[in-house]
């Protein structure tokens, strides 16, 4: 069930056992972090770090995370890179497995880094692309799993844009055996692919995964209250289009009510108050957003580690 060498892509990809370990070793190593103990797994080692998309959370948590467990990170601009004067990936992510003993991108397509970790030698690890955030989506878990313990027949209710967040929330949810609904406006609802392979992998666990488009029924009984901006990079062009289709998919204190007593609300930030969530319930008791965001540390040195460590951790 070893991890070491593989890629981190998609948490469809992973095992049921996988993600229960990334979310161990991710508790062990912030447990480290915290006493001052030395984990250093990747001393000596290098970790690319590829960037087309402008980033505060994915550069600061991966650049730090991997100087923490001994190693050196190389942050890698599109611009600054040949990548950016149309080298082809697959010659990118051979010439850099000769120097690097693991790639991170973040990017726009995901079949771009599909094709990044075809043709690496060095595990990748996805940052990020227009279908995926999965090292958000295991942070996700780790927090809500933190704050209520059991995972297990808890429900999640994601409200807005059906996007890469959605996505891999469909996934995580899945994989640990959170049921989830995506309460999101026709048009915005996410992939239909990926919400079939996410309803399937949530067959082994036994939590269901569904779309609604009415937010309120959607929202009754919800253990964890999440949502992400309506307008995500690169979809700027269509701003006035999004905030009018979604104006009514807002994380409020009258959604909040219809939530559990202990709901939790998530955002993966950055969040623009007065639109997808009120600033009363992002700065209120229910909130616990920048704990997430302090658990994108942790899991994604509990990833690198896996994928790249030759010790036992």
């Amino acid at each position: 069930m070893g991890l070491l060498h593989k890629d981190l892509i998609s948490i469809h990809d992973l095992t049921v056992g996988e993600v229960a370990t990334i979310l161990d070793v991710a508790k062990k190593l912030k447990k480290k972090q915290k006493n001052g103990e030395p984990h250093q797994y990747l001393k000596g080692k290098t970790l690319g770090m590829i960037f087309s998309k402008a980033s505060t959370r994915t550069r600061v948590s991966f650049e730090v995370g991997f100087y923490q467990l001994g190693g050196h990170p190389i942050y890698l601009a599109d611009s600054a890179t040949q990548l950016g004067r149309g080298e082809p990936v697959r010659d990118t992510a051979r010439v850099l497995s000769r120097f690097v003993d693991g790639i991170m991108i973040r990017t726009f397509s995901h079949e771009s880094v599909k094709e990044l970790a075809q043709y690496a030698t060095v595990p990748v690890i996805n940052g990020l692309t227009d279908l995926l955030h999965p090292c958000q989506a295991l942070t996700d878990m780790l927090t809500i799993q933190e704050k209520l313990k059991v995972l297990k027949g808890r429900k999640l209710v994601y409200v807005g844009d059906g996007n890469n967040m959605a996505h891999s929330l469909m996934f995580a949810c899945a994989k640990v055996g959170m049921n989830m609904v995506c309460a999101s406006p026709k048009g915005y609802q996410p992939d239909p692919v990926v919400l079939a392979q996410a309803q399937e992998d949530a067959k082994e666990t036994g939590c269901t995964i569904t779309v609604e488009e009415n937010i309120m029924k959607a929202a009754k009984g919800a253990d964890v209250l999440y949502t992400d901006v309506w307008t995500s990079m690169g979809e700027e062009a269509e701003r006035e289009v999004r905030m009018e289709a979604l104006h009514d998919y807002q994380i409020n204190d009258e959604l909040l009510a219809v939530a559990r007593p202990h709901c939790l609300v998530l955002h993966c930030l950055p969040a623009h108050r007065g639109e997808e969530i009120t600033e009363s319930v992002l700065e209120g008791p229910h909130s616990v957003v920048f704990d997430e965001a302090e658990n994108r540390l942790h899991v994604q040195k509990a990833i690198m580690a896996l994928l790249m460590s030759d010790e036992k951790i």
